[in-house]
């Protein structure tokens, strides 16, 4: 699709100001997005997944409204990085339920960055429209926050490779149709080096996909099996050994987003009203320990718009003190849930939607899907030697 071709169809979102911009986008996802998917303090976390979540990235690419990070000329919405910032506060704002949409986020612009024309050509249409649905496969038994030792391995074999390994911890593979993925092509005495980076249709003899349920009941992680799975060469992107490149190109904004205080701030809503529900206000340790936590927020709202607005006014890339937005983001909304739980007295320990007053809401739920948080996208141990090392240059 050529630039010419896409401001045809859609406008130059950049033209507008900040203000004309937000009040667009508002109206509409007013307009568009099904209010029984919407997010509340009671739901905080939901995900639209499968035909929902399909249903609502076409909405999105046809009405102009998908790919912000994008160039235009690749089918985006090239948007700056302060209107992308104001796209995903719109999104929270409406309570939009979140996508994982991997091919969106990390996969689309790793293309752009170092695929090939004909890989760019292939993949990016695919992937706007929805054809193409990505996971992905980096996390292996024994490799998971030490990445470098995957063990996955890719034999080259005449115009493939053949493919044979186990990943684990694969977001909604049962969903996607294609993975990404980190194989070892080669050893070497630096473990990063000999790593390759491919695309894989899930379609392909010799895949199986095992769903691994997790304690909130949910069966979004999974098991993905390769048993002599041939890939095209031609599905190679950037060069061979050299995927460890590929692979970080991929976390550029990614901790940004998952940085936002939108979901800590649902859930402490949740938290509020729980005090006033079980009359905790008059409870010292209650009223002290939700004081504690909203100054928690609050200080990290300041920061994350600190640290936003040096992207912005910068023009690069994030730095390594993005880190520290995904660390104090997935511990706060741990303690926050750990708190609503206790508040909660003994609906805390209800499993399934309990009503507390007139509340709604599925305390356990909320506190199993939090759990998680802290060790993906990057465990949060291995955010703490980033900052150590790249922010405060300690030594090693």
């Amino acid at each position: 699709m050529t630039d010419s071709n896409w401001s045809n169809r859609h406008d130059d979102r950049n033209r507008l100001s900040d203000e004309e911009f937000r009040q667009q986008l508002r109206l509409f996802l007013q307009s568009n997005f099904p209010r029984e998917w919407r997010q509340d303090f009671h739901r905080p976390f939901r995900r639209l997944r499968g035909p929902e979540q399909k249903q609502w990235l076409c909405i999105l690419n046809d009405n102009g409204w998908r790919a912000p990070a994008w160039p235009r000329h690749f089918g985006g919405m090239g948007l700056s990085f302060r209107k992308q910032l104001i796209y995903h506060e719109e999104l929270e704002h409406a309570g939009v339920a979140r996508v994982i949409d991997l091919g969106d986020s990390q996969l689309g612009p790793t293309l752009i960055l170092l695929g090939n024309e004909p890989q760019q050509q292939l993949y990016l249409p695919k992937i706007l429209n929805c054809e193409h649905i990505w996971c992905q496969g980096y996390s292996e038994p024994n490799a998971g926050s030490d990445l470098a030792s995957l063990r996955c391995s890719a034999v080259q074999q005449g115009d493939d490779f053949l493919v044979n390994g186990q990943k684990i911890w694969t977001t909604h593979a049962n969903d996607a149709t294609h993975i990404f993925t980190l194989v070892r092509t080669g050893k070497f005495e630096k473990k990063q080096q000999g790593i390759s980076f491919l695309l894989i249709d899930l379609n392909t003899p010799g895949i199986t996909i095992r769903p691994i349920n997790n304690l909130a009941g949910e069966d979004e992680f999974c098991e993905v099996f390769f048993d002599d799975v041939p890939v095209p060469k031609t599905n190679l992107v950037g060069e061979i050994d050299q995927g460890w490149r590929v692979a970080k190109s991929l976390l550029g904004y990614e901790r940004v987003w998952i940085g936002s205080p939108a979901l800590v701030s649902k859930a402490l809503e949740l938290s509020r009203q729980l005090i006033e529900l079980r009359e905790l206000d008059v409870d010292c340790g209650a009223r002290d320990r939700y004081a504690e936590l909203c100054a928690d927020l609050h200080d990290y709202k300041l920061l994350y718009t600190r640290i936003c607005n040096q992207i912005s006014d910068s023009g690069r890339e994030p730095g390594p003190e993005v880190s520290m937005l995904k660390l104090y983001a997935s511990e706060l909304l741990q303690r926050v849930t750990e708190f609503n739980v206790q508040a909660a007295a003994e609906w805390g320990g209800v499993v399934g939607d309990t009503v507390i007053g007139d509340t709604l809401t599925d305390l356990h739920w909320q506190y199993m899907m939090a759990r998680p948080v802290t060790i993906f996208a990057g465990a949060n141990e291995v955010q703490r030697d980033i900052l150590a090392k790249a922010v405060l240059r300690l030594p090693t």
